[in-house]
């Protein structure tokens, strides 16, 4: 028997990188999955490689209504929720000097609204000792130049996980913060400002990582599924670095 024989996970931005990665990991281990993308063309990719038991719903988690028809489609699937990871979110590169309130409201919307909605809205059927896992980022304990928003909307997550992990452990729901490393994803890649400066990104982000390397999709769905699962039944409001040792050396 898998870690999620018979459960239900919510996976958001299940599309690619960590977010679908998780989602092959957590049905391999046993649960049906829902996955959340914004493209219904990634979404049906995406479902076709995790294998019968997913369901994808488009949907994006800013969007007060889409959560709402997603929580829809749990409802009438059964069994409610055991685990929600929340995923979705992104962001760019924008100096101080450069930064505008589209770019700002863009951000907090995807990452900390969403995120923060996301949790809100799926509480309903959400079970009592169900595990959140929240994904922040390395970037929210670290200064990187032109990456003040991101940063900044990825501290809030960290925040969140302290706050809700106590709201709600008289359910026995336990949230903690997943916070990888770079990790080589489509999402990082897009970061670079032309396909030509995608290698040099990559190998930039791998030159502070003192393993050398960028970290890979699976390797953080590894520590994803720890989180969900009964294997980190004593923890809650804590977090995970899976960074090859970048903020920990």
């Amino acid at each position: 028997m898998g870690q999620l024989e018979g459960k239900n996970a919510l996976v958001t931005g299940g599309t690619s990188g960590i977010g679908l990665a998780a989602a092959r990991r957590f049905a391999a281990e046993g649960a049906h999955v829902f996955i959340t993308g914004r493209r219904q063309e990634a979404l049906d990719r995406a479902a076709a490689t995790i294998g019968d038991h997913v369901t994808a719903v488009r949907g994006d988690v800013s969007k007060l209504e889409d959560l709402d028809r997603l929580v829809e489609v749990v409802s009438s699937h059964g069994g409610g929720l055991d685990v929600v990871m929340a995923n979705a979110g992104g962001g760019e590169f924008a100096p101080l000097g450069a930064i505008t309130p589209e770019h700002y409201a863009d951000t907090f919307n995807g990452n900390v609204a969403g995120t923060l909605f996301t949790v809100q809205k799926t509480l309903p059927v959400l079970n009592d000792s169900a595990a959140i896992v929240l994904v922040g980022s390395t970037a929210a304990s670290a200064g990187t130049p032109a990456f003040g928003v991101y940063a900044a909307s990825k501290a809030a997550i960290r925040s969140f996980a302290r706050t809700w992990a106590a709201e709600l452990v008289g359910r026995k729901i336990r949230v903690n913060t997943l916070i990888p490393g770079p990790t080589q994803t489509p999402g990082v890649e897009g970061l670079a400002p032309t396909p030509e400066d995608t290698q040099g990104l990559l190998d930039h982000l791998a030159s502070t990582v003192p393993m050398g390397r960028m970290g890979q999709p699976e390797e953080i769905a590894s520590a994803a599924l720890f989180l969900a699962s009964d294997q980190s039944s004593f923890m809650t409001g804590a977090e995970i670095f899976v960074d090859g040792g970048a903020e920990q050396i």
